[in-house]
Parts: C-alpha cells; sequence; structure tokens
C-alpha cells in the first residue's frame, strides 16, 4: 500500500490500510502473487502496473525513465520461518512469468537496503 499513497500509509491505522487493501483486491485486477505453504500464507509479491504506484514517481531516485508500460515489484514480504528458504526468488519467478503472460514489455524493481530503511518484520 505505500507505493499507492505514501507516507500516509504510516500515519493511518491498520484497519483503514487493510480495508483500502481490500478494496483494491476486489475492484481488480490482482495487486500482486502470494505464496502459500499448505493453507497458509507465508510470502506476498506487489505485482502490478507502475502506472498504479503513483508514488514512485514522486520519489525521486524510482521517478520513470521513459514512457515504456512497464509494471513493478515494489513489495516483497516473507513471513518469518519461511525466511531463507527460497520464496523470495519463486516469487519473483512468478511475478516474471506473469508479467511475460499478458505482455508485459518490461519489469521493474523497487529494492530497499534493510539497514537503512525499516521493514515490515
Amino acid at each position: 500500500m505505500y507505493w499507492r499513497i505514501g507516507s500516509a500509509y504510516r500515519k493511518r491505522p491498520a484497519e483503514v490500510n487493510k480495508a483500502a487493501f481490500y478494496g483494491i483486491v476486489q475492484e481488480g485486477p490482482p495487486p500482486g502473487l502470494l505464496a502459500f505453504d499448505g493453507d497458509t500464507a507465508v510470502g506476498w509479491c506487489q505485482l502490478s502496473s507502475r502506472d498504479s504506484l503513483p508514488w514512485l514517481d514522486r520519489t525521486p531516485n524510482l521517478k520513470r525513465l521513459d514512457d515504456l508500460p512497464v509494471w513493478c515489484i515494489s513489495c516483497l514480504y516473507v513471513r518469518k520461518g519461511y525466511r531463507k528458504q527460497g520464496v523470495t526468488s519463486a516469487l519473483i519467478r512468478e511475478a516474471l512469468n506473469a508479467a511475460r503472460n499478458v505482455g508485459v514489455p518490461a519489469l521493474e524493481a523497487c529494492p530497499l537496503d534493510g539497514d537503512l530503511t525499516s521493514s515490515s518484520s
């Protein structure tokens, strides 16, 4: 949600963010991919068109370079206890496949340095 609404994400109650994200899921298209271990969701990868993530263009070092209709991996999360087991690699691989399957011309990612940026864990 952060890349969709910016810093307001951290200022709003969690329930408000959950409700907003639920609305995004209901409206479609799907905003990303989930990884499961049985019935348990263990990983998340936000995969969406760059146009649906307006906050990226308001961040100086993440502004778009051209008009190519790229998609973006802007968020990855793996549940504690499942990290360092290949979940992130599997999510990235499936994101690439999903983008290819719908003819996306380019896919970009927005990695953050965990030593410099707070995480959600």
